[in-house]
């Protein structure tokens, strides 16, 4: 006897479904309610702070239980989502008429983190993506997919710090990885992991289950057959997309492979520091993206961030995307545009909804709206020949907006089973079933004035309940006036309530009317899919257009508004901006922002910058990377005029923090960064270094940048902004072919500091660490001291120089002949007398003792 036996049938029916779905949560619908059992309700009930009761017993015990009502699941799935929870939904599929035993039931749908394309569920200026990872020794197979608009992608990446970073970038809520990968601690921090069993990686099957999805006999129409490891994890992908939507995914149409070439890479630490999307706290306030985007649509605004993320080196496709942009300042299109924009919503999600059969009927009254929009949007765009490509990729849909004008109502209700969503009109069937269950209303009036009259009950009412249905109802006082073919059906405090063979009868007529039409709507909604389906490819890539154009419409405004300037592109190794400014800070700063120049070229790749703290030299940096990037995005950039030449990389090694979770110091983490620079950059990267060497000792400290810097600027010859408060390191330049002083200088007068926040050629006077600390609120008696401890510092360094002035003069001395007069005798008893004996070398007493026995 199978352990279930003990079990109810509807327990039994339950673990068989649990059975199957053994590590997720599963909703089992029972009526009203989605239930969980056992360890599932012990679950839920503490992440939705949900009630945890019992229900009855089972196999002698009593069963755990919570429950969410159908109707408001949307929001306990989101919350579930957002913890990286996924949910079996499991729905009575059976007809409780026709079931002897429990209703039929079984799972419809999974909702993962990375498959949902629910509305509610999905942040709506943000990508969700799923990622699979796949390792072969130590090279990566990577493939991500969108669920919500089908993007399909795969890359290979060469090491863990590529991947890393790739991670980094698109930021996946979910991820699968194969059951034997063998470094499992670099997914170890993220959430939504998923693991998965090696055949679902096997070559062999993606490449047939790809094939398949794409109707295709080989994959070399995408480009892709040679990425190997790529393919591996995008057959994992798909299977996983198949298994948990339970039905077929059009929208997925194709795949294609993303190559570091085309891109300016940017690595984790990179991204971080020049706080893209996300600033240093965590939050969105004060990013690049906060300054950059503000788009219209959702679908413009999650294209502006993957741009901001991806930045790319085809400089024709960046120029095309700058005429664009100029063209519409130029004709001035950008408030026409926008305000069409906005109508057109989110037609890339609403797109995939309906792919997924999905869609509610407002996503459909959506989609008619944007379709209304194409018309007016393509005549416009043909007014310049630089927008033209972009409007050819816009194609109208007039069949398809006939349909959705005729076929569904201007505001239908949320769901389709609540019925009148189809447009009076479009079904001549549906019309009739509804006349006759619209007829009841005017039925009921007349049979209640008529049975008043015929009884003479002046309170007979004629009314509906959904649990009893039509009833006639008199009043306690008069129930003893109710004729004998009165049939009591309900007893009230205060009333009764009767039903008559007629009214039964019509009652029958009416819910069969009711039941049918329901049953046709449904069957006409899940035509109107059947019918958008086959244009689903052009409307696809017509959403793509639109949320380039928003984009670029945005980027217009942006440069408009923002007084940005078009940048150059250079085929040199070069930046050469002047007048630059910091895209954030001077949009939060209420003082007007003191803009510089840069030029870094062959002649001149390494700046050495110095000055105070507070004083500018990390605003300086991070905008001439943000500049940059903001070129290689098609944007225009906060400047007076700005060329910028062929940059594969940039690299960021700005701040640092103790990574305690893997135990790594500040110094650790700054070393671990600099490492990967020192790597991975070239002669035509953009480096960016603050502060190098900080978490050691002086002179540790010292003699790392210096190394940095000299292998930098000597070995790799990169474009590099290198700041520092090490003032020995100065002097490189008269050293080092290449590299020049900067600095951001300041003014002290009366205990203050004025900050001047210009870049001048040169190196810095001071640095001026105590008139910041006074600046920032330290004591005045801590000033003091600090004062005459750095004036003790400093007599202290000053001797030091001078006995090393002095060891080498003596050494110097001892080289040479010994002259016949008293002069040199009284030179170096002079020098030997202020010499410390611990501070000689070997090699140097012996030639000072040559020289004593000599003038002896």
């Amino acid at each position: 006897m199978s352990q279930n036996a003990h079990h109810t049938p509807m327990m039994q029916q339950y673990l068989q479904l649990k059975a199957e779905n053994p590590d997720i949560l599963l909703f089992y619908r029972m009526g009203d309610f989605y239930e969980l059992f056992y360890d599932d309700a012990k679950k839920a009930a503490a992440l939705l702070d949900i009630s945890l009761t019992k229900r009855g017993q089972s196999a002698g015990q009593p069963i755990p239980m919570a429950g969410v009502p159908y109707h408001a699941v949307e929001g306990y799935l989101a919350k579930l989502v957002q913890l990286g929870e996924s949910v079996a939904i499991c729905e009575q599929v059976g007809d409780p008429a026709l079931s002897k035993g429990p209703v039929e039931r079984k799972v419809v749908r999974i909702v993962t983190p990375g498959t949902v394309s629910d509305e509610a569920l999905l942040p709506e200026r943000q990508d969700n993506l799923i990622a699979a990872v796949y390792q072969e020794n130590s090279r990566f197979g990577l493939a991500t997919l969108d669920m919500t608009s089908g993007r399909f992608q795969l890359s290979e990446q060469e090491s863990a710090v590529s991947l890393q970073a790739e991670l980094q970038r698109i930021a996946p809520v979910e991820i699968l990885y194969c059951e034997d990968v063998e470094d499992m601690a670099l997914l170890s921090n993220y959430k939504g992991l998923r693991r998965r069993p090696i055949w679902e990686f096997e070559l062999g099957t993606s490449i047939q289950l790809l094939n398949q999805q794409f109707g295709t006999k080989d994959l070399r129409g995408f480009g892709v057959e040679k990425a190997i490891l790529g393919l591996c994890a995008a057959g994992c992908l798909l299977h996983y997309a198949k298994e948990t939507q339970r039905t077929s995914l059009p929208h997925i149409q194709s795949i294609s492979l993303l190559q570091n070439s085309d891109n300016i890479l940017l690595d984790a630490a990179t991204r971080r520091n020049l706080e893209l999307t996300q600033n240093l706290a965590g939050g969105t306030e004060h990013t690049l993206a906060s300054v950059l985007d503000h788009c219209i649509t959702p679908m413009g605004s999650r294209l502006l961030k993957r741009w901001i993320h991806q930045p790319i080196r085809q400089v024709e496709k960046l120029q095309m995307r700058q005429q664009v942009i100029q063209a519409l300042l130029d004709l001035d299109l950008v408030m026409a545009l926008q305000p069409l924009l906005r109508q057109v919503g989110d037609i890339e999600r609403i797109l995939a909804r309906v792919a997924l059969r999905s869609a509610r009927p407002r996503d459909l009254t959506r989609l008619r709206t944007a379709l209304e929009q194409l018309p007016f949007i393509v005549p416009i765009l043909k007014n310049s020949p630089k927008l033209t490509a972009l409007s050819a990729q816009i194609e109208e849909f007039p069949a398809l907006l006939d349909l959705l004008q005729r076929a569904i109502i201007d505001s239908p209700p949320l769901l389709i089973r609540d019925g009148g969503v189809i447009a009076p009109g479009y079904h001549a069937e549906l019309d009739e079933w509804r006349e006759l269950s619209e007829g009841a209303t005017r039925y009921l009036e007349e049979l209640e004035i008529r049975e008043r009259e015929a009884t003479g009950i002046d309170t007979l009412k004629v009314g509906f309940n959904a649990v009893h249905g039509y009833y006639i109802q008199i009043s306690q006082g008069q129930a003893h006036k109710a004729p004998i073919h009165y049939v009591r059906r309900q007893t009230l405090k205060n009333a009764e309530r009767y039903i008559i063979p007629e009214l039964k009868t019509y009652e029958d007529k009416v819910l069969k009317a009711k039941g049918a039409s329901l049953a046709l709507e449904k069957q006409l909604y899940e035509e109107i899919f059947d019918q958008i389906l086959p244009h689903l490819g052009p409307l696809q890539r017509t959403g793509m257009a639109l949320a380039e154009l928003d984009v670029l419409t945005n980027l217009a405004e942006r440069a408009d508004t923002l007084n940005y300037v078009m940048p150059t592109f250079s085929h040199e190794v070069k930046i050469d901006i002047q007048n630059g400014r910091h895209p954030v800070v001077e949009q939060v700063l209420k003082d007007p922002f003191i803009a510089n120049p840069v030029q870094l070229h062959d002649q001149r790749h390494l700046l050495i910058i110095t000055g105070p703290n507070m004083g500018g030299k990390s605003t300086y940096m991070r905008q001439t990377a943000l500049i940059t990037l903001m070129a290689y995005i098609g944007s225009f950039v906060p400047a007076e005029s700005a060329v910028i030449g062929s940059i594969d990389r940039i690299f960021t090694r700005i701040g640092a923090s103790d990574d305690l979770a893997s135990g790594r110091s500040t110094f650790m983490v700054e070393m671990t960064e600099m490492a990967n620079i020192l790597h991975q950059a070239t002669a035509q990267s953009l480096v960016l270094i603050d502060e190098i060497g900080r978490g050691t000792s002086t002179y540790d400290g010292l003699s790392l940048a210096w190394a940095c810097a000299e292998w930098l600027g000597k070995k790799v010859r990169s474009l590099t902004l290198f700041a520092t408060h090490y003032f020995e390191l100065t002097v490189l330049p008269e050293q080092l072919a290449g590299s020049a002083n900067v600095h951001l200088d300041a003014l002290e007068h009366n205990e203050t500091i004025a900050f001047m926040h210009a870049v001048q050629e040169g190196a810095a006077s001071k640095s001026y660490g105590l008139a910041v600390a006074s600046l920032a609120g330290v004591p005045q008696a801590v000033i003091k001291l600090a004062k005459q401890k750095l004036h003790q510092l400093e007599q202290v360094s000053n001797q030091n120089v001078l006995v090393q002035d002095r060891q080498q003069s003596l050494q110097n001395q001892a080289e040479l002949p010994l002259m016949e007069d008293d002069s040199h005798k009284n030179v170096i008893w002079d020098m030997l007398e202020n010499l410390d004996p611990d501070e000689l070398s070997p090699k140097q007493a012996l030639a000072y003792l040559y020289q004593l026995k000599k003038m002896v």
